[in-house]
């Protein structure tokens, strides 16, 4: 079987999308899963390319036991063609992902299936990820935990999905 290709996407991709890049990877990782993914993160914008991840980021993950070993990098065209799950953490950034989606790529045949993040979380279904880069380390906490919440979900409706 061929690895199931996973990608989240933010703006900057340091904080958001490499915090749900880590955490599907340990959810992942605990259910033996790993030899089924390739998973990885993006930005829709040029902001931090090959930046580490938020400080923020990294310490809330860390808290967890959750190491994010990501460089930030855009969101490009080709991710439409190589990725099987694209998931935006709001809704301007899934306006961003489906932009790039020209008749060229539909030529190609996108397999891609694009979601909002949240449209796999249990408690609100279809929500934006807020940006936690402007406030304190509250709001690091607070998206750590939407994403895991919808990571878990996630990761069944693949399984479903894969037969996995």
């Amino acid at each position: 079987m061929n690895k199931i290709n996973v990608l989240f996407v933010c703006l900057g991709n340091i904080c958001r999308s490499p915090m749900a890049e880590g955490i599907f990877k340990n959810i992942v990782k605990k259910e033996g899963l790993e030899k089924y993914f390739s998973i990885d993160s993006a930005g829709t914008s040029r902001y931090h390319i090959d930046e580490d991840p938020d400080h923020r980021a990294t310490g809330t993950c860390a808290e967890k036991n959750i190491i994010l070993n990501h460089k930030g990098r855009e969101f490009v065209e080709k991710d439409l063609i190589n990725q099987h799950v694209i998931l935006a953490m709001d809704k301007d950034n899934l306006a961003n992902i489906k932009k790039l989606m020209t008749p060229e790529i539909k030529r190609l045949e996108s397999k891609s299936e694009i979601f909002l993040m949240r449209d796999f979380d249990p408690e609100h279904a279809g929500a934006n990820v807020p940006d936690p880069y402007y406030g304190g380390q509250e709001g690091f906490y607070q998206v750590f935990d939407m994403l895991e919440r919808s990571s878990y979900e996630l990761l069944s409706y693949i399984r479903r999905k894969h037969s996995i």
